[in-house]
């Protein structure tokens, strides 16, 4: 190409108008021209979910089977020492459906979370190449979560029917309602802390120890009934209950743990008092900071190119 020719294409290429990709939004609007970028570029999201998916099968042999082995070898363990060695599985009927339940939601929860933290740095070189929506990162872990629950939902079902029965009855319309509000809470703290880590590296690693806390936090491996009987109701009992996970895990565990329902005498089981109302309002609060990690999220999205 000559000097004039490319003064020419230069000239001509100065005098195109402007086009906007990336406007900095204000924090009280932006969210549906945010969420329609998001949609736009929905086949590429799908794309990352499988990608994430593949990856972790990636020249695996046994491929799903190691979605399984971590929640099962931590069933087996917190099964015979708490369970069986420290006791619990004598006042807790269907301790292994107990426990599998909760791991299993918890999975989800901590899943999310800690791929959501690190994903914006992980795709560093997308984010730094080509303009797109960088939500999609976040969200593309949150895809993978799900894969991973389904796969453990399955096999938690074949238990419950292999080893126990299972729980027919209204109770059932607690699981989806428990799911669905999980998955939109963790987005939430996921979609906020995967922009703070692009500053705060040091945010991974607050992240791995804070999921540590708020597993024993949680209903996991004791059931609500242990906290009852220690607390008998009072405000620290309530204060426990405002953690949407634990709502999530009791929701998830009076829907598909029937031995919970069943027990008498010693083995009878306490729960929350009005159970279903409390999902519905935790799914409207974790709604709430879904909008506001968005906008938090859209407000330091700016300048990720430049920190990673």
């Amino acid at each position: 190409m000559s000097n004039s020719e490319a003064r020419s294409r230069a000239l001509a290429i100065s005098q195109e108008p402007f086009q906007t990709v990336s406007e900095r939004q204000g924090f009280f609007r932006g969210s549906g021209r945010s969420l329609a970028d998001v949609w736009a570029h929905r086949e590429l999201l799908w794309l990352l979910v499988k990608r994430e998916i593949k990856a972790r099968y990636k020249d695996s042999s046994l491929g799903l089977v190691w979605s399984l082995a971590r929640p099962l070898i931590q069933l087996l363990i917190y099964y015979f020492a708490i369970g069986q060695i420290l006791g619990a599985a004598r006042n807790t009927p269907d301790f292994a459906i107990f426990v599998f339940t909760g791991l299993t939601t918890w999975g989800l929860f901590s899943e999310i979370v800690s791929g959501s933290t690190g994903s914006i740095l992980g795709n560093g070189g997308l984010v730094k190449k080509v303009y797109l929506p960088r939500e999609i990162f976040p969200l593309s872990t949150v895809g993978g979560a799900m894969f991973n629950f389904l796969v453990q939902l399955v096999v938690l079902l074949l238990a419950i029917v292999v080893l126990a029965h299972f729980p027919f009855g209204v109770n059932l319309l607690l699981a989806p309602l428990s799911v669905v509000m999980l998955v939109v809470f963790a987005t939430a703290v996921g979609l906020v802390l995967s922009a703070i880590n692009v500053y705060l590296r040091d945010t991974q690693h607050f992240v791995e120890i804070a999921l540590l806390v708020l597993f024993w936090a949680s209903p996991i491996v004791y059931p609500f009934t242990f906290v009852n009987q220690a607390l008998h109701g009072n405000w620290l009992e309530q204060l426990y209950l405002a953690n949407p996970v634990t709502i999530a895990i009791i929701g998830m565990q009076k829907a598909l743990w029937a031995g919970g329902l069943e027990g008498t005498g010693a083995t009878a089981q306490v729960w929350p008092s009005d159970l279903a109302l409390r999902l519905v309002i935790m799914l409207v609060i974790s709604t709430i900071l879904l909008w506001i990690s968005q906008r938090v999220f859209s407000r330091l999205q700016g300048n990720f190119a430049q920190e990673i």
